[in-house]
Parts: C-alpha cells; sequence; structure tokens
C-alpha cells in the first residue's frame, strides 16, 4: 500500500511517498521525495501550481492514503491562513481523486519519528534518514524530509489501530 505524506506550505510543499510492504503493516520502503516550490508571487497562481503538480504526484504513484500536516496555532495569522489554503488545494486534490485524508499535528508527527514532541528539524531529518536507510544527506529539504515523517506517523497510527481493533 503507497502512503502520500504532504508539509503543506505555499512556498514549499513538501512530499513522501512510502510503501507499506507487508500485510501485517510493518514493513516501510522509501519510494519517492520531492518539493513543490510554485514560482509565481501571487497566492492564486502558487495554490494552482500546487494543484496541479500535487494531482500529478497522486496519479503518478496513486496513494491508497494521504496524511498531511494539521494546522497548529501560529504568532502571524497571514502565515496561518496561507497555510490553510495550501492545505485546503492538497485535501481537495486527495477528495476528487478518492484518497482518504489523515491529519496529524506537528507534535504527533515529532513524538512518532523522534519520541519527542518538540524536535528539532534536525532531528526529524535524522530519524527518517535511519528508519527508512536512507543517506543522511539524502533529503536535503526540511519540506520533503517533514513529509516523509508525516507518512510514517500514518504508517504507525495505523499499524496501532490494527493491534486495538
Amino acid at each position: 500500500m503507497i502512503i502520500c505524506g504532504i508539509d503543506p506550505g505555499t512556498r514549499a510543499t513538501g512530499y513522501g511517498i512510502l510503501d507499506v510492504r507487508s500485510r501485517s503493516q510493518t514493513s516501510l520502503a522509501y519510494v519517492s521525495h520531492g518539493t513543490i516550490r510554485p514560482r509565481s508571487e501571487d497566492l492564486a497562481a502558487r495554490l494552482r501550481e500546487i494543484y496541479i503538480s500535487i494531482t500529478e504526484i497522486f496519479r503518478e504513484y496513486s496513494p491508497a492514503e494521504v496524511a498531511i500536516e494539521s494546522t497548529f496555532h501560529a504568532v502571524n495569522v497571514q502565515s496561518a491562513l496561507k497555510l490553510g489554503q495550501a492545505r485546503g488545494v492538497v485535501i481537495l486534490a486527495a477528495s476528487l481523486l478518492s484518497i482518504p485524508v489523515f491529519e496529524y499535528s506537528p507534535t504527533e508527527v515529532k513524538k512518532a519519528t523522534c519520541g519527542y514532541g518538540r524536535a528539532g528539524k534536525d532531528q526529524v531529518s535524522a530519524m527518517i534518514a535511519t528508519i527508512l536507510h536512507l543517506p543522511r544527506d539524502m533529503v536535503a529539504s526540511a519540506d520533503a524530509s517533514d513529509a516523509l515523517a508525516i507518512g510514517l506517523c500514518h504508517s504507525s497510527s495505523r499499524r496501532m489501530k490494527g493491534f486495538i481493533q
């Protein structure tokens, strides 16, 4: 089963593609990652670029599920609103392709990845490399690293829900 983790943003939207290989959902494999960087200064044009790019990624990899970072309380209201718009575009793209979307807070993602809810970006990136057996410098973009962490968090959450049910 393919999982796509998304770290949304209007300037940079990270994505990470993971494959849950076994029926018991215990084996993860790295597939791909990247960062969508819209070129326009116009917000509407950036949102359109994100929508088009993320739709192409969904069509290319055919994820069974999408995991996205939920909104958080930001000091800057304008930044929070723009983040919400980027999230909306990604959720719409997934919805139009009938892909279920799951949301996780930054704290949940950091706990699932590093075991500590206040881990820094460097710690998250190092753990992603370790867990997925990747060279440490392979995932240079913090946005893509965060997206892979969101995917890992979702995989872990699915596994735990499987144990509970």
